[in-house]
């Protein structure tokens, strides 16, 4: 069925048990073992786990897009994603490896953006939410910072220098994505 610019909108399938939805299933599994992890000094470790997650991340995606998407696979792929990102920055914030208001930042954009999408679908109003490249980047910097942050936690050289730039382009790219999502559901809400 075309979306409106006369392309043909992915088949979803209602497959559970896919690889690309193992794997989903599996990074959202690694999300209490890398708080664990980082509040118990195994920074490293953590590490090795969150650089494994974010790579699935790419595995599963270029799978999924592959075989096709699946109705779980919609939901699951960003809840693990989301779940990892957000309680690495706030455990990070809570050992002192990031800062605090930008682990509050970015918390608040996730729950800004999908507690809209859930009041307005609540409210009987349909909500396409489309990836923005700026959205893209975004997530980006934040798997880096939080990477460089496990690294330096775990004793690793990292200039105090590299991490205020991430810090300044996470904040600048969570600020803006978030902006720009909301401007993307209200003009469709608007329609």
């Amino acid at each position: 069925m075309p979306d409106g610019s006369g392309v043909r909108a992915p088949t979803v399938r209602g497959d559970v048990f896919t690889v690309p939805n193992v794997i989903s299933l599996a990074r959202l599994c690694a999300v209490p073992a890398t708080v664990w992890l980082v509040l118990h000094g195994h920074s490293l470790a953590a590490f090795a786990l969150f650089a494994a997650a974010a790579v699935s991340d790419g595995v599963d995606g270029w799978m999924a897009r592959r075989e096709g998407p699946t109705r779980i696979g919609t939901l699951l792929d960003p809840l693990a994603d989301k779940a990892l990102l957000v309680s690495a920055y706030v455990t990070l914030a809570a050992v002192g490896e990031v800062r605090d208001w930008l682990a509050i930042l970015v918390v608040f954009r996730d729950v800004t953006i999908v507690g809209g999408v859930l009041v307005l679908t609540m409210l009987g109003q349909r909500v396409e939410i489309r990836p923005l490249l700026l959205s893209k980047v975004n997530t980006v910097l934040q798997i880096v910072l939080v990477g460089l942050a496990l690294l330096r936690a775990g004793g690793v050289a990292v200039p105090r220098d590299v991490i205020a730039v991430l810090t300044a382009l996470v904040a600048a790219s969570t600020l803006s994505s978030g902006g720009a999502y909301v401007l993307q559901v209200a003009r469709g809400s608007a329609t």
